[in-house]
């Protein structure tokens, strides 16, 4: 007998049809099929699903990008820790996706501001990697009606049931609306 547990002159099958069988089972990895595209699993693997296919395609941009948010998601599971938390959720995650957008729009109009339209051109790549994890963002209209919607709902009448309104809102439609824009409708909506 060898280390691998075959005697020699032994098969590994012990005859053609268990070959054949283990032939016609085999099937190619899912690996080559993107998560977007199959939409399986937390935003967490389809994230790392994402990046080995990247890493394997040798698309640059992306690879670093999803690194990004990798490095990001590892951060908050850290400060997730003390209150109880191992991991962040998806939802959290997509709090974290719209957060990284908005710094990296902040960034774009400072670089174009000072004249940088290269660094620019980095950050809106990133942009539209990043949006790919979120969910369709709500047009002007569509935030208006669900902020006079939860208004009605929730019985704000002033200023000062704001938190309400945005807690509600954040809850419902995270990742689907930036909710500065929402609270300065909210605020309109109340006076």
């Amino acid at each position: 007998m060898t280390t691998t547990g075959i005697a020699p002159g032994q098969s590994f099958f012990a005859n053609i049809a268990d070959a054949t069988s283990m032939l016609l089972l085999w099937r190619p990895p899912q690996a080559y099929i993107s998560p977007l595209m199959t939409r399986k699993g937390t935003m967490r693997q389809q994230i790392n699903a994402d990046l080995k296919v990247a890493m394997k395609a040798g698309e640059k941009t992306r690879v670093g990008t999803l690194r990004l948010i990798n490095a990001a998601i590892k951060s908050a599971d850290i400060d997730a820790r003390p209150s109880g938390k191992d991991k962040i959720s998806d939802e959290d995650i997509l709090g974290l996706l719209s957060k990284m957008i908005k710094q990296r729009r902040d960034s774009i109009e400072q670089f174009t501001s000072g004249g940088r339209q290269d660094l620019a051109d980095k950050e809106l790549a990133e942009v539209k990697i990043i949006e790919l994890y979120l969910p369709r963002q709500m047009d002007e209209a569509e935030v208006k009606n669900a902020v006079a919607d939860l208004i009605k709902e929730v019985g704000a009448e002033s200023p000062k049931d704001m938190g309400k309104i945005m807690g509600a809102l954040k809850q419902r439609y995270a990742g689907q609306m930036d909710f500065s824009k929402a609270s300065a409708t909210a605020k309109e909506l109340l006076k």
